[in-house]
């Protein structure tokens, strides 16, 4: 079992982001006080973030430190902007607000970070740190969201978090949302505190513990400023709150209160009396998501209130103007102090910084941040991935692109989808059927049915009725904010959606038959208004009662399985004429059954997975049936107690096999749920909301960071045996890839802006641990690797051992060999030796031919651009090859299948014109090579003549000049560097490398003219080697006998004795 665990948590299971490079929501924002350049964001589900380029790229900076990836708080000291608080659990408590797990701190301005406490604060709202002393800092701690709490209140550390003293507390079930701290006196404190609760059925704002206090002694005593002071009267809600930097005593705050008393609220005495400035709901729509309140710290007239739109005042708040930002429902804002210009802001769209007052901003279509909530993947190749992504558009990204990695360009937008399943027609991938509630017209249920070749949508809602305004026990049927969308597996003519009711369409929604009754509880008690007891929300977002997951058996066509977001599961197995209750007798009330997953190896076996988190029970619930429901058992016995369940996946291929998503990544059973093992490697902490099993691939749609691939999981399906020292995993099928020819053209030593010519994008090469390059993505996404994946085991007796690949044609021939131990060949040749699971990619092609020998070239001085490295080998043709690993003396063998790429029609006739000529070409290169650099040995050596015999120095020069003119006929002698292309005629090594691209671009067969052009060159080639020959056998034969009686070593241009075929 040891060995499994070690394999299925190897490091050597490579996760890549695909992107898309369109960011998730933003809470949490700050600037650096000493560079102006840098700045942060805390993304509500993916980690903190951190710009060095005003915003022109962000890097997420907390990967492999935090263990939750909700950011709800961050600040940076003013006094030492090495010191970076961030508090994780955001308080936008909407339907998929995530939790954390205390604070964190970094030291070194985000390069590294540690957990420094208030563990069971669940959510925090706001950190305030003293100006002068960065060990001095405050938390507002909301606390749970969804239950009773004790942890929640002001927080203060005076040792920078070693220690944490709580100095305001109202109540269990009152948190503490915003403080403000004045920078002139920072004794001088407000704190807000709200009342608030989420439920799966309902959200509750305002309550007579929401308040405002004041502190004038740094928090070690408070007192409410809200009562018989001129301040809002009756039960208040949320609060935002912000002290003048620009003039003492001034005191803004933005407070939900009932129709008399909402609004804008001014003190000039520092909380004594206030007044109602402004009553305009503009400012403080949806008062639970939003309700923030900036004061400028130059401008004592000028205050920011950041709502769906964003406000600017100033004239003290009387009246405001919207400042546009690149995307709505804004929350987080940080001004920089010495130049209220330069900003950061955070919204539902991501995180932009402005420099000119927030007359423009930075893009959001940088950050690799989405949040997407259901997933599907289309039958093409690549095959795409679509999601719906939280406050935006669905979207669809292909799994791989020609330019070597995936662009933002490469991505389309089916539909408008924020909230919902996506389905996309199984045989024609252009028809796309999309759940678009609270992000589309139409009323309720919002069901949208996108074409990709008109690019037009049309709604299919099953009842669109309008839902605005009004409670969901009023509606005729609910849906859910993520209600089911799915093709029946076994006619694709056949379409499910899954309200309280299952309905079906056979006509692509034009119309629609219901076939089941209510599947849920229909608690009436639990459907009705949303908001609380101040302000109604009815965005749908908490339409409860209804099916969370509806599958079709993929083994038997009627056979429907139903769960609810209450706690029910239902099945039916005659296509919806009787329904038959099937919930395990220990899942627990109210749970949100999220997932049904009906077993692709046994029609009987249906996993659940399940969570409670919304009602404060964070315990994982998972259950197998091997009856078709009959019975029912637990598989999270084993699973960490504290990680909520929300998705589970059986594998296509091995029975057992198991794969969850919870609130902080994924985890895999390889014993049908018996023990579980978080996946580790490169994948971050983040939720994650939707798994899907693609041919060999693990697909993951995250709440936070995107999608993001394994490429092959066959050492999961094939675990080793105890006894074996070495493993060799039978490689899956690899599809010979083509990528566009100037992929990698622009690279430097820097940020590379372009993936190939004309596509923007940005990534840039770094050192990784073991001492090879890893390039990292900024706004792209990764391609998989370009060859066959090839994974193997090590024990830890033989690791470290010399390892040994050969690659062999059809015909036995060895035409790729590839070793541990060889310093001669690239890293990406160098298999590696570690205890352990390895990972090699066989790029697909052949050696490569023999290069020029760059240490035999005289050059006038070293040139400052890189050389391109040289021809490749022949890309191999499309067949079976054999797979030899030798590790010691133990050998181990597979195959290797490549076919090629199904969207083309290249026969096995062109691939094989198109590999000889290649081949052809690469072994007159080779020959060319091999001649000059025979010609530049003998120059060196004729060159030292005049030292050992001065007596010959003409002859010898006069021998120089004819090696010269030979090798002027072959490459371009002038050449200085390696960009110097345009000066001078080029070689005929030039025109040979430029032939093989004529030759491999396109998976096709060369054109008649390529193969003249290459008998002319070859013709040319073999003259001048011709002449080279004649020359050394005759001239310089007879130089080194007249030179033999001074013994000096020979003129000679082999280094292994074969003239024409080695160097």
């Amino acid at each position: 079992m040891g060995n499994e665990n070690a394999i299925l948590t190897s490091n050597e299971l490579h996760w890549r982001c695909i992107g898309p490079p369109r960011g998730g929501r933003v809470v949490a924002v700050a600037g650096d006080y000493s560079d102006p350049m840098t700045f942060y964001f805390g993304a509500c589900a993916g980690g903190v973030w951190k710009t060095t380029d005003g915003g022109t790229y962000w890097e997420c900076v907390s990967d492999g430190f935090l263990n939750s990836a909700t950011i709800g708080a961050l600040a940076v000291a003013p006094s030492d902007s090495n010191v970076i608080y961030a508090g994780t659990g955001e308080t936008t408590i909407r339907i998929d607000v995530s939790f954390g797990d205390g604070m964190y701190k970094s030291t070194d301005a985000g390069r590294t970070w540690k957990h420094i406490g208030l563990d069971h604060t669940k959510q925090i709202g706001e950190i305030r740190v003293h100006p002068e002393n960065s060990d001095h800092v405050y938390v507002a701690a909301f606390g749970d969201a969804f239950g009773p709490n004790n942890d929640r209140g002001v927080y203060r550390s005076l040792d920078g978090g070693e220690n944490w003293e709580r100095v305001l507390f109202e109540n269990d079930y009152t948190g503490a949302i915003d403080i403000s701290m004045d920078p002139t006196n920072p004794r001088i404190l407000f704190a807000a505190m709200w009342q608030a609760h989420r439920k799966f059925w309902h959200l509750s704002s305002g309550g007579p513990g929401s308040c405002l206090y004041r502190s004038t002694d740094g928090g070690d005593t408070w007192e409410d400023v809200t009562i018989d002071n001129g301040f809002a009267k009756g039960v208040l809600g949320k609060i935002g709150v912000s002290l003048s930097a620009a003039k003492q005593g001034r005191v803004f705050a933005l407070v939900e209160g009932d129709e008399d008393n909402i609004g804008l609220y001014v003190s000039e005495d520092y909380g004594k009396s206030w007044k109602l400035r402004c009553p305009n709901r503009d400012l403080i729509h949806r008062a639970w998501y939003y309700t923030h309140i900036f004061t400028d710290p130059v401008h004592e007239d000028t205050v920011y209130v950041t709502n769906y739109q964003m406000w600017k005042s100033t004239d003290g708040g009387y009246t405001f103007k919207e400042v546009t930002t690149p995307h709505g429902d804004n929350h987080d804002l940080w001004i920089d102090p010495k130049n209220s210009k330069r900003m950061v802001q955070g919204n539902d769209g991501g995180a932009c910084v402005s420099f000119n007052g927030g007359d423009t901003w930075s893009t959001i279509y940088n950050q690799n941040t989405a949040q997407f909530y259901r997933m599907d993947i289309d039958n093409q190749y690549p095959y795409r991935v679509y999601a719906t992504q939280q406050d935006n558009t669905s979207i669809s990204v292909p799994s791989q692109a020609e330019w070597g990695m995936i662009t933002l360009g490469d991505t389309t937008l089916p539909g408008t989808g924020e909230s919902g399943f996506i389905a996309v027609h199984p045989e024609d991938s252009n028809i796309v059927y999309i759940g678009a509630v609270g992000s589309s017209p139409g009323g309720n249920g919002a069901l949208q049915r996108y074409d990709h070749r008109t690019r037009q949508l049309q709604l299919i809602n099953v009842w669109p009725e309008e839902a605005t305004g009004f409670a969901p026990r009023d509606l005729k049927y609910r849906f859910a904010w993520t209600f089911p969308i799915l093709f029946s597996p076994h006619d694709s003519g056949t379409l499910y959606v899954g309200g309280n009711h299952v309905f079906r369409s056979y006509d692509e929604g034009m119309s629609w038959d219901c076939i089941s009754p209510d599947l849920s509880r229909n608690d009436i008690e639990k459907l009705d208004f949303s908001g609380g007891p101040l302000n109604h929300d009815s965005a749908g977002a908490e339409q409860y009662a209804s099916c969370a997951s509806v599958v079709e058996s993929t083994h038997r066509k009627g056979e429907l399985w139903a769960s609810t977001d209450d706690g029910l599961v239902h099945v039916t197995r005659d296509g919806g004429t009787k329904w038959e209750n099937v919930t395990p007798e220990n899942m627990p009330e109210w749970a949100y059954v999220g997932n049904v997953e009906v077993s692709s190896h046994d029609p009987d076996t249906i996993y659940l997975s399940a969570t409670r988190f919304k009602l404060s029970d964070y315990k994982p619930y998972l259950f197998v049936t091997k009856d078709s429901g009959k019975t029912w058992s637990s598989i999270s016995d084993s699973f960490p107690q504290n990680e909520i369940t929300r998705v589970i996946r059986a594998d296509i291929e091995k029975p057992g096999l198991l794969f969850t998503g919870t609130e902080t990544g994924i985890y895999v059973s390889s014993d049908d749920g018996k023990i579980w093992n978080r996946m580790g490697s490169n994948f971050p902490v983040v939720p994650v909301y939707d798994l899907r099993i693609k041919d060999s691939d693990l697909v993951v749609a995250t709440h936070g960071r995107s999608f993001w691939i394994l490429d092959d999981i066959t050492p999961l399906r094939g675990l080793k045996q105890s006894s074996e020292t070495v493993k060799l995993y039978d490689p899956r099928i690899t599809v010979r890839q083509n990528i566009h020819w100037s992929s990698g053209l622009f690279n430097g030593d820097g940020k590379d802006y372009s993936p190939a010519f004309g596509v923007q994008g940005a990534s840039y090469l770094t050192d990784s641990f073991d001492g090879r390059k890893k390039r990292k993505y900024l706004d792209t996404g990764e391609n998989p690797p370009l060859g066959a994946i090839i994974y193997y085991w090590l024990d830890k007796e033989i690791c470290n051992s010399d390892v040994r690949i050969e690659i062999k044609d059809k015909s036995g021939n060895t035409i790729v060999v590839c070793e541990s131990n060889n310093d001669k060949l690239s890293s990406s040749r160098k298999p590696t030796a570690k205890e352990g699971l390895n990972r090699f990619v066989w790029d697909l092609t052949e050696d490569p031919p023999i290069k020029l020998d760059e240490g035999l070239r005289n050059r006038k001085y070293e040139p400052f651009s890189k050389s391109e490295g040289g021809a490749a080998g022949a890309k191999v043709q499309p067949g079976d090859y054999s797979l030899v690993l030798t590790v010691n003396t133990v050998s181990k063998e597979s195959t290797v299948t490549v076919v090629k790429d199904p969207r083309i029609d290249t026969t096995d006739k062109d691939f094989e014109i198109q590999n000889t000529l290649y081949k052809n070409i690469t072994s007159k290169l080779s020959e060319l090579n091999i001649a000059v650099n025979r010609i530049r040995l003998m120059k060196s050596q004729l060159g030292s003549i005049d030292k050992i015999i001065p007596a010959e120095a003409e002859t010898a020069s006069v021998l120089i000049s004819e090696l010269e003119l030979l090798e002027g006929q072959l490459v371009d002698t002038k050449r200085e560097t390696p960009r110097d292309v345009l000066r001078h005629p080029a070689g005929l090594d030039d025109t040979l490398q430029d032939l093989l691209w004529v030759v491999k671009i396109a998976d096709a067969r060369p054109p008649a003219q390529s193969h003249e052009v290459a008998d002319d060159v070859f013709g040319k080639v073999d003259t001048i080697l011709d002449k080279l020959d004649e020359l050394v056998e005759d001239k310089i034969a007879k130089f080194n006998s007249v030179i033999a009686q001074a013994s000096p070593p020979a003129v000679s241009g082999s280094s292994i004795g074969a003239l024409k075929t080695g160097w």
